[in-house]
């Protein structure tokens, strides 16, 4: 079998290899992570292939090392001459007072021609066998720098069919040692996270504070409870990568275990393949989760631009380079974290809630800072593991002509603008101010909201935006920011939507007018 990048690429782990797997786990009863798996798998697999390659070389013939002995006849193979083979053609005695054991071989070469070389020399920098053909996807090292990650996901699909591993937090242990934990140390750390507001608890300080019995290996004791945590439901892991961390679920804010209202979306978003480049270029502007982002330079700095949903909800979108912003995790669904304000370093309880692709926890804040729809908001990597800084990008506050939403007795709303009362920098194609919250609430909660295609909603707003210039001009961004007030559409639909409609005459530049005819 030929050893290249194909192997590796498509590399599937063995019964064999599970079996060596299982063997380990047993032996130091330490859970491994995947990429740990995987390195202990890469390890094993190139030492068996190395060695069925270098006998498959040698065929029976014997390798060449001066150290050796050898009698005419003997069968050879040169790894120092590219894996030739040849033959003993004869033996003689050597000559030299420093090595009076040193003998002189002639060796025929298969290929042709012959040559004379030492033989029962102790010491020479040849006696150390060679690797075959110095073969890189052999070496350990080499392939685990360069495909780790391939092969520990694919190796992690096998893991988790196995019904004899366990896995907690990306480790995995085999299920034969765990620990019985009772439901009775369960209801201690159920109280121990109680009496700390829910947590979040580190596995070894609940273990101390449940006095749980030491006489058992502290890892496997550790592992042991993770899992019987894991199994249940009262709890929930919230730790990033590399930390496991639990919270009492009942305790949890409503939001983190079910989207708000207002960041809620059925669809899908639309294929942008067609559009043309500046609505990507505007996607680095609105700042929206339900679309695809590329991947950009990493930055210890982003600033965001709020729409309406994430304003009510208290969120911020979880997309792009924000996300390299925020921990992170292998499985964990939500992980608790603190903002902390630029300004007054006040600390504020945030949740990642990675399913649903938002971070949650600042509704407050925004309501202190007098942000509104269209904020700018800036987010900056953390000085501690775990924190994320927070910065309204405050201005002198002045009034200002801006749009402004009015909700009538019908339930109609209607844009107008008015001056309003500002204190915070903002965009001003997204900026919209929201006098009565309450009465926005009650669409978004009425049954009929989300019965209304989503054609007459972008309708209706371009319409109502289409007032406030005197041309009729409306570009994508302020008909996005306006039909997120009262529906959660993401920026490719409605482009979508314009693009083919026939009331909506594209001027160029993402500015659309609106046909009546």
């Amino acid at each position: 079998m030929k050893i290249n990048e194909e192997f590796w690429l498509n590399f599937q782990i063995s019964g064999t290899n599970l079996d060596e797997l299982y063997n380990y786990l047993l032996e130091t009863e330490t859970p491994l992570s995947k990429t740990q798996i995987a390195q202990f798998t890469i390890n094993n697999v190139t030492s068996v292939q190395s060695t069925l390659a270098k006998e498959e070389r040698l065929s029976g013939s014997i390798e060449y090392l001066p150290k050796l002995q050898f009698k005419t006849g003997d069968n050879l193979v040169f790894p120092q001459f590219g894996w030739k083979k040849g033959k003993v053609a004869s033996v003689r005695g050597g000559h030299n007072p420093e090595y009076p054991t040193l003998e002189v071989l002639t060796a025929n070469f298969d290929s042709g021609g012959s040559i004379e070389l030492a033989a029962n020399l102790p010491d020479h920098k040849l006696n150390e066998p060679l690797v075959e053909e110095n073969n890189p996807f052999l070496d350990p090292q080499f392939v685990v720098d360069s495909y780790v990650d391939i092969i520990a996901d694919r190796i992690a699909i096998s893991l988790d069919r196995n019904d004899d591993l366990v896995c907690i937090a990306g480790s995995y242990f085999p299920r034969a040692l765990l620990v019985d934990i009772g439901i009775g140390h369960l209801n201690l750390c159920e109280a121990v996270l109680e009496m700390n507001s829910g947590g979040p608890l580190s596995t070894l300080d609940l273990i101390k504070q449940i006095e749980f019995p030491s006489d058992v290996n502290s890892q496997l004791t550790e592992f042991s409870v993770n899992y019987a945590l894991q199994e249940d439901g009262r709890f929930d892991e919230v730790g990033p990568t590399g930390e496991t961390l639990w919270f009492l679920k009942r305790l949890e804010p409503e939001e983190v275990q079910t989207p708000p209202l207002t960041l809620r979306y059925a669809g899908t978003a639309a294929d942008t393949s067609s559009f043309p480049q500046v609505f990507h270029d505007l996607m680095v502007d609105i700042c929206d989760e339900l679309e695809t982002y590329s991947e950009s330079a990493p930055s210890d700095s982003f600033r965001v631009t709020l729409s309406y949903p994430h304003w009510r909800a208290g969120t911020l979108p979880l997309m792009g380079n924000l996300k390299k912003l925020f921990p992170t995790a292998v499985e964990t669904s939500r992980i608790k974290f603190d903002f902390v304000d630029a300004v007054t370093r006040e600390k504020i309880p945030g949740w990642v809630v990675r399913p649903s692709r938002y971070i949650f926890g600042l509704r407050n804040w925004y309501e202190k800072q007098g942000i509104i729809p269209g904020s700018y908001v800036t987010i900056q990597k953390g000085e501690n593991n775990g924190e994320v800084i927070v910065k309204a990008d405050k201005s002198r506050t002045n009034k200002d002509w801006i749009r402004t939403v009015l909700v009538g007795s019908d339930g109609g709303v209607v844009f107008t603008l008015l001056k309003q009362i500002i204190s915070c920098t903002y965009d001003e194609r997204m900026a919209i101010m929201i006098p009565d919250i309450s009465a926005i609430d009650s669409i978004w909660a009425s049954p009929s909201r989300a019965k209304q295609p989503v054609e007459k909603v972008i309708l209706s707003m371009m319409r109502e935006l289409g007032k406030l210039n005197p041309q009729g001009q409306i570009h994508a961004q302020e008909l996005y920011s306006a039909v997120n007030v009262i529906r959660r559409v993401p920026p490719s639909v409605i482009l979508e939507t314009l693009f083919t409609s026939t009331w909506a005459h594209h001027l160029g530049d993402l500015y659309f007018k609106l046909n009546e005819e």
